[in-house]
């Protein structure tokens, strides 16, 4: 656990001692628990990884306000600068909302970034999230963006509510386990975790916002970018095209038999192209 400021402490799991480093940061509704199948392949590969529970999550504290990415992206600087005493750039790898953090750091710290991996969800301040925010597929981008009645029909629910969003978006139905669901709903049913949830939905009218004023004052990202897609999920498809409005050097991969939990459903096709680009 790592003191942010007089608000947050930030919860994280690091393992390996390799030179490189990774940093991993989740999704909506997980947490680092996300990326169990992935952290002993990249530690048995040479690499130092970081996976954090970002503001509001697993056992991270949960502040009242700064959900924008921005602000998020912040915290997680801290954690590995101030914290953690990392001085060399590190590879950021985020999936969902951790797409949109990873997002926000590289822009804001871009000599403290190598590499940037972005996996399956659209990005505020593109034309892609334009066109996939409107999608019924993404009926929960609505609805997490009103305030205090998603809060009041999923109290109580957490666990009911978490297995459907799995059911919703999912090819795989093995990938999340009995075990992973005890995991996230026990995390997400703590007292104003759903809350704190949901408010990363409530701030993407701000990071439309700073993403596009990021774009005009600093530009396109010039790192390498790899660009993943589940085969199967809405985001998919638009996953190379959206990162090419905002990034010069991008890849893509379409990870197989997966949809939008592209690293639980098909990890060993997930690793395999990530290591290729990292290497």
């Amino acid at each position: 656990m790592a003191v942010i400021n007089s608000t947050l402490r930030m919860h994280y799991v690091e393992a390996g001692d390799g030179e490189k480093v990774i940093v991993l940061i989740h999704g909506f509704p997980q947490t680092w628990w996300e990326w169990r199948f992935v952290i002993p392949v990249l530690v048995n590969h040479g690499f130092r990884v970081i996976a954090i529970d970002y503001r509001g999550t697993g056992d991270s504290w949960r502040p009242a306000d700064g959900y924008d990415k921005r602000t998020m992206a912040s915290d997680i600087y801290s954690l590995l600068t101030d914290h953690l005493k990392i001085q060399i750039p590190v590879v950021l790898i985020g999936h969902d909302i951790g797409l949109m953090i990873a997002y926000a750091y590289a822009q804001e710290y871009r000599r403290s970034v190598s590499q940037l991996v972005v996996i399956d969800a659209p990005l505020p301040g593109t034309e892609v999230f334009d066109k996939i925010r409107t999608d019924h597929r993404v009926w929960h981008f609505a609805f997490h963006n009103v305030r205090d009645l998603p809060e009041m029909l999923i109290s109580g629910r957490e666990r009911q509510y978490l297995q459907y969003f799995f059911n919703y978006r999912i090819y795989n139905t093995a990938a999340i386990t009995e075990i992973d669901m005890d995991i996230f709903s026990q995390a997400y049913s703590a007292a104003g975790a759903i809350k704190a949830g949901l408010e990363v939905y409530r701030a993407f009218d701000q990071d439309i916002l700073d993403n596009k004023e990021s774009m005009a004052k600093n530009g396109k990202l010039s790192i390498p970018v790899l660009a993943v897609g589940g085969e199967m999920s809405t985001s998919g498809p638009f996953m190379k095209e959206m990162m090419e409005e905002v990034a010069d050097n991008v890849v893509s991969i379409r990870v197989p038999k997966t949809a939008h939990w592209v690293v639980e459903e098909n990890p060993g096709a997930f690793i395999k192209s990530l290591l290729q680009f990292l290497n």
